[in-house]
């Protein structure tokens, strides 16, 4: 096998995932998860009263059909598809101008704020761009795919990219093959000629394993999984992973 291609998870691996909530404090907003409940109460209540507490247990209900699916069937529902399981789960409907507006709220919330870029990911891309191929192989979660481009365009990352595969638009998540042959088809290798950097064990380096890929955990942002891993290499700063592949490319 010869490795040709870089792809790389986003949320803790190219992004600090809850960077962003020290400048919604700084800010005086609320924290990501309370805004997202709120949105959708005031768009209900806007259009009928509505009790804050039912739009929230409908909403943690939904977020946790969400963990299951993602978890269990590794699929990633739309942001879309998440706020009808709320808007179900409470028996209610918005007007079509007021849930699209409620759905840009949500999916442009960690645009507007972004969260900050890890430590040395942009000097490490310009190294690896000159070696390899690079692309994105990333769970969706919240921020569509559109958004997540516009994250990595904020800290001038997404120009390095020649490929990019989202859970919302590949319709799978991660480790389902499909999100990894997505990114293999795009910059027209195998997909056991790339290398996967992520943070989690399960799906990024137990994913990028079963098709004969190989895998690096990433640690700097979540070392959870640094002691159970099965990776091929364990990188904690980004100034050690041009060197970490190489050295798998050598093997």
């Amino acid at each position: 096998m010869t490795i040709r291609a870089v792809t790389f998870d986003i949320w803790d691996t190219i992004v600090d995932d809850d960077s962003d909530e020290i400048a919604r404090k700084d800010q005086g907003l609320r924290s990501k998860r309370d805004e997202r409940r709120h949105q959708v109460w005031e768009a209900l209540n806007a259009v009928a009263p509505i009790e804050y507490d039912a739009v929230a247990l409908a909403y943690d209900t939904a977020e946790a059909g969400f963990n299951v699916v993602w978890k269990e069937c590794h699929i990633n529902w739309t942001v879309d598809q998440r706020l009808r399981v709320v808007l179900n789960g409470l028996n209610r409907e918005l007007p079509a101008a007021a849930f699209a507006d409620l759905l840009a709220k949500h999916s442009r919330m960690e645009v507007d704020i972004p969260p900050n870029a890890i430590d040395g990911i942009s000097e490490a891309l310009a190294e690896l761009s000159t070696r390899y191929k690079l692309a994105v192989v990333s769970d969706s979660i919240v921020t569509p795919g559109t958004g997540l481009r516009q994250i990595l365009a904020h800290h001038g990352l997404k120009d390095y990219f020649s490929a990019f595969a989202f859970s919302d638009e590949v319709g799978h998540s991660k480790p389902n093959r499909a999100m990894f042959d997505r990114a293999a088809e795009q910059l027209g290798i195998a997909v056991n000629e790339l290398v996967h950097i992520g943070d989690r064990d399960h799906n990024d380096v137990k994913g990028p394993h079963a098709l004969g890929a190989k895998a690096v955990l990433f640690t700097a942002a979540r070392p959870d999984d640094r002691d159970s891993t099965t990776a091929d290499a364990i990188c904690d700063h980004y100034r050690d992973l041009p060197a970490i592949i190489d050295r798998l490319a050598a093997q």
